[in-house]
């Protein structure tokens, strides 16, 4: 990882055949991909952040895949995560190699191949959508959270300075991991609010848990219905919540205050990353787009159980998970359902889809209660 770029100047020392890693037991994307010739045309290219191509792989390096699993390549910088994203295709490297050096092709090179999409975004991304915006867009500056920076100006002063400057109902306090007395972390562990340390091997392998728990903390307002996580996977995981059905009330305190704060960050020359064909850039490749997750904790002790719930969830969009979080089950019948695409559509179609679908799911979970059919109420696939 680039704690300072002296490792990637030292592999240049050594020929592209010794570096080349030993990919012969590794059965993830990354190694189907990575072949000898692209690697020598990537290695000496790099972010301003120092980021380079042995950096981006080495999750994949150190991970090699369980047979079911892509494996996952993570990247630390804007220009560095949009080659890796589009790492399959190898006809457009010379348009990620051109924007590893901060240097731009012409339009019409660098509009995306959409011949096979389509999603709602290749509907609307015309060329001529592409020509105006594509050079509206400033990167923040910041390497992203495998690669933490520190300074004056680094992420954790800056978000502390705008989640300062909320008032009213948004306002509130900063609980520093590092520093927090023990009846503060009792209390946020109370509340569900507490991150742990990162144990995946993917985000280690990636740095994630570098220096822990420097520069870490949580943020919430006195209300407790907007919470703020700082360097727990991405800068600001910005969580806006409440008890109750009210979708609409909970997503416009988000919007208030994600746009405050991105308001601030403004003022002093810095925006959240934004490509206009990934969209917005989160550590992980997941949340690529939009970056929202809206959940709903509802309470499913039937059609939970039903054989064509996987099937109605995924005709809806939405994906299911237990209320503890990623990768849990669901504890007495309570499951946290919420949309399953991050790319290729709005914030609000995003929210409407998930207020439709569960919707939907009390509807049918009311008549399986009656010993009911719920077959006419299967939806068409969104």
């Amino acid at each position: 990882m680039p704690f300072s770029n002296s490792h990637n100047l030292l592999k240049m020392k050594h020929s592209a055949d010794d570096e080349y890693p030993d990919l012969s037991v590794h059965n993830n994307h990354m190694a189907k991909v990575l072949t000898l010739d692209l690697y020598k045309k990537l290695r000496d290219k790099q972010t301003p952040s120092g980021f380079t191509l042995d950096d981006v792989i080495q999750t994949g390096v150190d991970n090699p895949g369980n047979g079911w699993g892509p494996g996952l390549v993570l990247s630390s910088h804007a220009p560095c995560c949009d080659l890796t994203y589009q790492f399959p295709d190898t006809s457009i490297i010379n348009i990620k190699m051109a924007q590893l050096n901060n240097q731009r092709l012409p339009p019409d090179e660098e509009y995306p191949d959409l011949s096979t999409h389509n999603n709602h975004m290749a509907k609307v991304l015309t060329p001529d959508l592409y020509k105006k915006l594509r050079d509206r867009v400033t990167p923040s500056g910041f390497t992203l959270d495998d690669v933490i920076q520190t300074g004056v100006d680094n992420p954790v002063t800056l978000s502390l300075s705008a989640l300062g400057s909320l008032g009213g109902d948004l306002k509130g306090k900063y609980y520093a991991l590092r520093n927090m007395t023990d009846a503060e972390q009792q209390q946020l562990i109370d509340d569900h609010f507490l991150f742990d340390k990162p144990v995946s091997p993917l985000l280690l392998a990636s740095g994630m848990a570098r220096d822990w728990p420097d520069a870490r903390g949580i943020w919430h307002n006195d209300n407790k219905t907007f919470l703020v996580w700082i360097n727990e996977e991405d800068h600001l995981r910005v969580i806006s919540m409440q008890k109750g059905g009210n979708m609409k009330e909970v997503f416009t305190r988000f919007c208030t205050g994600l746009t405050q704060i991105e308001n601030l960050f403004k003022s002093k020359n810095y925006e959240f990353m934004w490509n206009p064909h990934l969209g917005y850039i989160l550590t992980c490749p997941s949340n690529l787009g939009t970056g929202l997750r809206a959940g709903v904790h509802i309470k499913l002790p039937n059609l939970g159980k039903h054989e064509k719930f996987g099937e109605v969830l995924k005709r809806l969009r939405l994906q299911k998970r237990g209320t503890g979080g990623v990768d849990t089950a669901a504890v007495g019948g309570v499951f946290d359902v919420s949309n399953a695409d991050r790319l290729g559509f709005s914030e609000v179609e995003l929210v409407q889809m998930v207020v439709d679908g569960v919707k939907l799911l009390i509807e049918m979970e009311k008549r399986l209660e009656k010993g009911q059919s719920i077959d006419d109420l299967m939806p068409a696939q969104k």
